[in-house]
């Protein structure tokens, strides 16, 4: 509980910020750049290298590329249909196929299924939601924003993005069986506690929700996606399909329900994919997840 109250109380600062005078008017920017050089790759260091397990980790897994890869299939299909924009569509496919799967599942998940469930929850979102952000993800916003680049570049910015490189270096330590201190893994989960508010504020920094903005039904079809098609394709496959059962599948699904990353939001505001409704995916998705994510839940409790 007091994990979702900080999610509120940030993201209202955020939005009160903009109505103080002489507040920095790049501060949202210099926010961004400051979640994807430290917390982001902290957070990787301090998880990844204790992860450990078999063949039974591949549903929670797989849940993060899953969404991805539907959302890429099912949003360039309407763009060939509709003629939207390369911005317009690149910014649903990343607010869209990406959840935010750790500072709102976690607490989620926990109050749901208990701690021993956070386990699960993890394997949801490092190895899966936080490695489709730094590598699909990144893909995505470079080809879908104006950036002219090639195959040589578009390696370079991925291996060269902050969060990849501490992505790199924890996956390198878990092969190796390499293990940080516990003062240094203390640290690092310091910066990387910083993420959730710093980020929140950032995205409340950019949150103007217009009445009349051309972007309600753009932001409905985004939402509609990422709070009922997402979790119901997880469902249908591991549930319907593969009869799956027990807490490591419900984790899977409800995972899979979760608002959209705040993380994607950034990357695709930084790429100028429609900042706006980026942050309002971020914005009103929150909220509304709450009362989705309930529903899922009991949804799940029948399996």
């Amino acid at each position: 509980m007091d994990s979702l109250f900080l999610l509120v109380f940030c993201l209202l600062a955020g939005v009160l910020f903009q109505r103080v005078p002489g507040f920095p008017p790049n501060a949202a920017a210099t926010l961004n750049q400051y979640v994807l050089y430290a917390p982001l790759p902290a957070l990787a260091l301090y998880h990844i290298p204790e992860i450990s397990g078999g063949t039974e980790l591949l549903y929670p897994i797989a849940v993060a590329w899953i969404c991805f890869g539907a959302a890429w299939l099912f949003f360039g299909a309407l763009r060939h249909a509709f003629g939207w924009s390369r911005k317009l569509t690149g910014c649903l496919i990343l607010c869209a196929g990406l959840g935010n799967t750790s500072f709102i599942g976690f607490p989620v998940i926990e109050a749901a299924y208990g701690r021993d469930a956070l386990g699960t929850a993890l394997l949801v979102d490092q190895p899966g939601s936080f490695v489709v952000l730094t590598t699909l993800g990144i893909v995505v916003a470079t080809l879908y924003s104006r950036q002219q680049v090639g195959a040589v570049s578009m390696v370079g910015k991925i291996l060269l993005f902050p969060p990849f490189i501490g992505f790199a270096i924890a996956v390198l330590m878990n092969v190796l069986d390499l293990h940080f201190p516990e003062g240094v893994r203390g640290g690092l989960l310091r910066i990387g506690n910083s993420v959730t508010p710093v980020a929140l504020i950032a995205v409340g920094l950019q949150l103007r929700i217009a009445k009349h903005s051309k972007h309600w039904g753009f932001l409905g079809l985004g939402l509609a996606y990422k709070l009922v098609l997402a979790p119901a394709l997880i469902f249908l496959l591991y549930v319907v399909l593969l009869d799956g059962t027990g807490t490591v599948v419900r984790v899977s699904v409800l995972e899979s329900a979760m608002a959209p990353m705040i993380t994607a939001s950034i990357l695709a505001s930084s790429h100028g994919l429609k900042p706006r409704l980026a942050n309002m995916m971020v914005g009103v998705g929150i909220p509304l997840s709450l009362l989705t994510v309930a529903l899922w839940y009991y949804i799940l409790e029948g399996i």
